[in-house]
């Protein structure tokens, strides 16, 4: 949430206004879902969670502190289905 913030602010300062948040379609599954989701295949603490549109795909992404590393799961607004899951290292490196 706090990724969207920060890039919804820097573009109201370029001048973009608020047309990032029009653009974004209303997601199908809800974010209680789909984080639910994503600590079925990688439980752990979530550490960041965003609605981002990430390779033409509104999605869900959360990070998840692990025992040793940072799992990032990459959930589909729309469908639902699992579009990411990789492990970012010892730190999230978003």
């Amino acid at each position: 949430m706090l990724k969207f913030l920060h890039m919804l602010a820097l573009g109201v300062a370029l001048g973009g206004g608020t047309t990032a948040i029009a653009a974004a379609p209303a997601p199908r599954i809800s974010m209680a879902a789909a984080k639910s989701m994503a600590l079925k295949l990688a439980p752990g603490k979530v550490i960041s969670s965003e609605y981002e549109k990430e390779g033409g795909v509104w999605r869900y992404s959360f990070d998840i502190q692990q025992r040793d590393h940072v799992q990032e799961i990459g959930i589909d607004g729309q469908t639902g289905k699992i579009v990411e899951n990789k492990s970012e290292g010892k730190v999230d490196h978003d």
